[in-house]
C-alpha cells in the first residue's frame, strides 16, 4: 500500500471531501448512530459553491493516496476543527492522526492557544487519544431527528 501524503486543501478537493464525509458518516459511524440519525447528518454528499466556500474559508489538509482523498480536516481562524473526516477503508490507518499533526501544526503558525470542536462518538475516542477533554455531552437536531455528540477542547500552547 502506498504511503499517504497531506497536503493544504485546494478548491479542487471539494468534491473528493464531500463523497469521504458522506461515506465516513453512512458506513464509518454506523456503529454509534442509526440510519435515522446517519441520513440526517449527512442526507447526500454535500456540492455546490456553498460546501465548496465553506472548506475553502478554513485551513484544511487532506489524507490523499494514490492520487485520491482518503480524509480531510479543516480548522477555522477562531481554533474550531470543523471537519474531521477519514474514508471508512483508512480507519484506523493512522491517517487521521496524521492530518490532526498538521491541523495542530498550523494552529500554531496561527497563533491559537486553544482548539475546539463538536465532536461525534468516534470523533471523540480520537480526540481523547490526542489529549482533549469533553466539555460536554449535547443534543443536536437534524431534520427532526435528535443525536449525542460532545463540545471538546484542547490547549495546545504557543
Amino acid at each position: 500500500m502506498a504511503d499517504v501524503i497531506i497536503r493544504k486543501m485546494t478548491e479542487g478537493d471539494a468534491q473528493a471531501a464531500a463523497r469521504v464525509f458522506y461515506d465516513a458518516v453512512h458506513f464509518g459511524a454506523c456503529g454509534d448512530y442509526n440510519e435515522a440519525q446517519r441520513t440526517a447528518w449527512a442526507p447526500v454528499p454535500p456540492r455546490g459553491s456553498a460546501w465548496r466556500d465553506r472548506l475553502l474559508a478554513q485551513h484544511g489538509f487532506v489524507a490523499e493516496q494514490n492520487g485520491a482523498v482518503v480524509g480531510f480536516m479543516t480548522l477555522r481562524a477562531d481554533g474550531y476543527l470543523d471537519f474531521a473526516y477519514v474514508a471508512p477503508s483508512h480507519i484506523g490507518k493512522g491517517v487521521a492522526k496524521q492530518l490532526y499533526v498538521s491541523i495542530v501544526a498550523r494552529a500554531r503558525e496561527l497563533g491559537l492557544t486553544r482548539l475546539t470542536s463538536e465532536a461525534s462518538y468516534s470523533a471523540r475516542r480520537f480526540f481523547e487519544r490526542q489529549g482533549w477533554r469533553v466539555v460536554k455531552e449535547q443534543t443536536v437536531t437534524r431534520g427532526g431527528v435528535s443525536m449525542t455528540n460532545f463540545a471538546m477542547e484542547k490547549g495546545i500552547g504557543g
